[in-house]
């Protein structure tokens, strides 16, 4: 009995050694803590294209789990001004009548799992860098104020999204456990009410008749957001991460 429990702990040992070998400590997991900062754009029924000019600052706070060189798990918060203006830059005749504004606060909760491409964290590595890509899903509360047309008054509006993250960028290893990270994301959400220009919202009693003497009334339908597209809002900026704890195993 002893030879044959000695044999069962000779082989768990040797199990845990081949399991802790070198290899393994190249994937050992890992935690981070870390944050970042940069810019934030809104795409919707006021602005269709990525504008710059209308941009507003974005922060992020995240924890991080390495399940091994390649798959990472993570979950942060971030923090990020939106706006736009009709008056900026008008997508179209109407717009530029419109005259709508609103600016917002967006708080966004979400899990994220990210795919390294190169194995950068490998100390035998030649790269000390990655490209990497990143999916997931999260929630995002909006609290802005605007008016939908010059006709009506500013008011404060909330309310809440699904978003689905996804996007890109690099990492670099600058020491052992220091990581910079630059990065593109994008958020296509669920709602059409960021800049509160709604498809099901009812006609603007702004364009029902004519605005001038050469102008000719303006049907209804055009006052509604696009019924065919929700809201979108980016990020871009740089973050910095420390990696905590790693798990080392020994051979002998």
């Amino acid at each position: 009995m002893k030879k044959i429990n000695f044999k069962i702990f000779k082989s768990l040992v040797l199990g845990f050694c081949l399991v802790c070998s070198p290899v393994a400590l190249v994937v050992a997991q890992s935690y981070e803590v870390g944050g970042g900062i940069g810019t934030a754009v809104y795409s919707g029924d006021m602005i269709r294209k990525i504008d710059t000019g209308q941009s507003g600052l974005q922060g992020t706070l995240f924890g991080k789990r390495n399940f091994d060189n390649v798959w990472s798990l993570k979950v942060g918060v971030n923090l990020a001004e939106l706006m736009a203006a009709d008056s900026i830059r008008p997508i179209d005749a109407l717009a530029s009548l419109r005259q709508g504004y609103f600016t917002g606060r967006v708080t966004e909760l979400s899990a994220i799992m990210e795919f390294n491409f190169l194995d950068y964290v490998n100390h035998k590595s030649e790269f000390r860098f990655s490209p990497y890509a990143f999916f997931g899903m999260g929630y995002a509360f909006v609290n802005a104020k605007g008016r939908m047309n010059a006709g009506t008054p500013v008011q404060e509006y909330r309310t809440g999204t699904l978003v689905i993250p996804f996007g890109g960028g690099l990492k670099f290893l600058l020491t052992n456990q220091l990581n910079l990270g630059l990065e593109l994301g994008f958020r296509p959400t669920t709602s059409d009410e960021l800049d509160q220009l709604s498809s099901t919202l009812p006609a603007l009693p702004r364009y029902e008749t004519p605005i001038g003497p050469d102008t000719k009334a303006i049907p209804k339908s055009l006052n509604f957001g696009n019924p065919n597209s929700k809201d979108w809002y980016y990020f871009l900026g740089l973050t910095v991460s420390y990696t905590l704890t790693k798990a080392r195993c020994f051979t002998y």
